[in-house]
């Protein structure tokens, strides 16, 4: 077990290196930063000014709008859809560029593991995920500091807990799809059209009904997501995304065995 860990820790170091010394990973960065940061003012702004024009014309006849929570779901969900563009470019080169360089073969017959080699991989792509929202956190702290009743933390954090698994089943599928090409815009393409699908799911539910409607609204990763950015810590949901990621690294692993069993045959 401690050479399995040591073996995962390996290739998450590496994997972390080589994210924070890529141009093309700080580049992804610093616009995810700034179309964040746009997009949040955005909705702050609109919000307060849709409270203000609510409250002018309602006065005290009615409930005051919760800015604070509706700023925080707003910007969350806004931002789930913005990472399905971000997160296939992560993703992209985690197996494509080894297939480029020749070293994917290598991989696959040492003596490390394919499930190591694809968890070390994973969590080296979602620590640097990770990383990129955390200023998030920051802004959305200062602005909403002053939110009378005050957000309680748990719901932000428990927000952005959804964001991660999120992007870590994403960027599990999207490992899995890299590892079927040596090209790292096919893979991209592939990752966003399948997780397109998998987030439009929620509408074919809508439109089927009964069990087959129920299997599909499971299914989506939009009705999980939010879920989580509404605040509601549900197991269903939490588990959902588990058994996603733990599909999307054991996928991954079938595939560069089938490699190995081909270099051997």
């Amino acid at each position: 077990m401690q050479i399995i860990l040591a073996n995962i820790m390996a290739i998450y170091r590496k994997e972390l290196q080589s994210y924070f010394a890529s141009p093309l990973a700080y580049a992804i960065a610093g616009v995810f930063w700034f179309v964040a940061g746009c997009i949040f003012m955005t909705i702050l702004l609109g919000t307060i000014n849709q409270a203000a024009e609510y409250d002018r014309m309602y006065g005290a006849t009615v409930p005051p709008i919760d800015v604070a929570n509706l700023v925080l779901q707003s910007f969350l969900n806004v931002m789930g859809s913005f990472s399905l563009f971000v997160l296939p470019m992560l993703s992209m080169g985690l197996y494509a560029d080894e297939r480029k360089r020749g070293t994917l073969e290598l991989l696959a017959t040492s003596p490390i593991t394919n499930w190591a080699v694809s968890v070390g991989k994973l969590l080296g792509v979602l620590t640097f995920f990770t990383a990129i929202i955390m200023p998030m956190l920051a802004y959305e702290a200062i602005a909403l500091s002053a939110a009378d009743p005050p957000v309680p933390p748990a719901v932000p954090l428990l927000g952005h807990l959804g964001l991660i698994l999120l992007a870590a089943s994403v960027l599990s599928l999207g490992m899995f799809i890299s590892s079927l090409t040596d090209s790292n815009v096919l893979a991209a393409i592939f990752t966003f059209v399948a997780v397109l699908l998998l987030w439009m799911i929620d509408l074919f539910a809508g439109m089927w009904g009964g069990w087959v409607g129920a299997v599909f609204s499971y299914l989506s990763l939009l009705k999980h997501y939010n879920n989580l950015v509404q605040g509601i810590l549900d197991s269903s949901s939490l588990i959902f995304f588990a058994s996603f990621i733990v599909l999307g690294v054991f996928l991954t692993a079938q595939s560069i065995d089938a490699l190995r069993f081909q270099r051997s045959s």
